[in-house]
């Protein structure tokens, strides 16, 4: 769903329909169906046109970090100078946003608060809010596979992935519609970091002195509650709850041993690391070498 994130008051008079205009600098092509967020900025009580604003709210309390409703972004109007001129200067409209020559005005319609209001970051223009099915649904899109240097594809991995692969963008593993779980872990991170939920993301390898199996995952903390996010291991496929972080980690590291290790290994070689955002385009070594950069876990306390 498209957002677009507002300072309050502003997001707040959206939801109550006194400003149906929001006025920008720049234009946007964008038609159809948006979300208002409130941003988590917090608003100065000693700004003059704050205090003139808050006049027109009819709320008892401004929302700070929350999508409250719903709207149909219907027009984008250049501002010439007739148009500037003839906006009624004491319209509560007006006071809502900044007219003048050259801006341009996006016309809001079909305005609906929402019920429960949902919680975000929130970004600059207009951007994308996902909550995990949504997330889910969408990588369903993408087969488990990589592409090579040369954008040749491949459904498994080959002896060449080791010289050969390289980490996608986001964006390319949506295009492309192929990913390992290092790529897919990724597209699953920029989908959901516009929530506020605490998101985690592992790097879980057996050290064999061959192939060096692993395996990454994505965690995310929502409400109190933990789960493991996981589409690129198909036999694990799902969102899975847990009553805390350390029996999610020791039920992954029990179906890794299980399945990838078919439960013949030794415990020393293998590792578990918490690993950061990392860069766009790095090879196979260089992504191992990130996430071993990582926050180690004690897989055997």
């Amino acid at each position: 769903m498209k957002v677009l994130s507002l300072k309050e008051p502003y997001a707040t008079l959206v939801k109550e329909k006194k400003k149906q205009i929001e006025t920008r600098s720049y234009a946007t092509h964008y038609r159809g169906e948006l979300y208002i967020h409130a941003s988590c900025s917090k608003i100065s009580q000693n700004d003059s046109k704050n205090k003139e604003l808050m006049t027109l709210v009819e709320s008892d309390s401004l929302s700070y970090g929350f999508i409250i409703c719903k709207c149909k972004l219907v027009d984008c109007i250049y501002m010439t100078k007739e148009y500037v001129e003839n906006m009624e200067k004491n319209d509560p409209e007006y006071l809502c946003g900044e007219y003048k020559e050259g801006r341009y005005a996006w016309i809001l319609e079909e305005i609906s608060p929402l019920s429960i209001p949902i919680p975000a970051k929130g970004q600059l223009g207009i951007w994308n809010y996902y909550d995990e099915k949504e997330c889910m649904k969408i990588m369903e899109e993408i087969e488990y596979g990589w592409i090579d240097k040369n954008h040749h594809k491949y459904d498994k991995v080959e002896e060449n992935f080791a010289q050969d692969y390289y980490l996608q963008t986001p964006a390319e593993i949506r295009k492309n519609k192929v990913g390992v779980c290092w790529d897919q872990v990724e597209l699953e991170r920029s989908l959901l970091q516009a929530n506020p939920w605490n998101i985690k993301t592992y790097f879980i390898v057996y050290y064999d002195g061959k192939s060096c199996p692993t395996h990454t995952f994505l965690t995310l903390e929502k409400e109190g509650k933990i789960y493991w996010f996981e589409h690129a291991w198909e036999k694990f496929r799902g969102i899975h709850h847990y009553p805390s972080k350390e029996e999610l980690l020791a039920d992954v590291k029990r179906k890794f041993i299980q399945t990838e290790l078919k439960n013949s290994y030794q415990k020393e070689n293998l590792f578990l690391y918490e690993y950061k955002k990392p860069k766009f385009h790095i090879s196979t070594e260089e992504f191992y070498h990130h996430c071993e950069s990582g926050n180690e876990i004690n897989l055997f306390p």
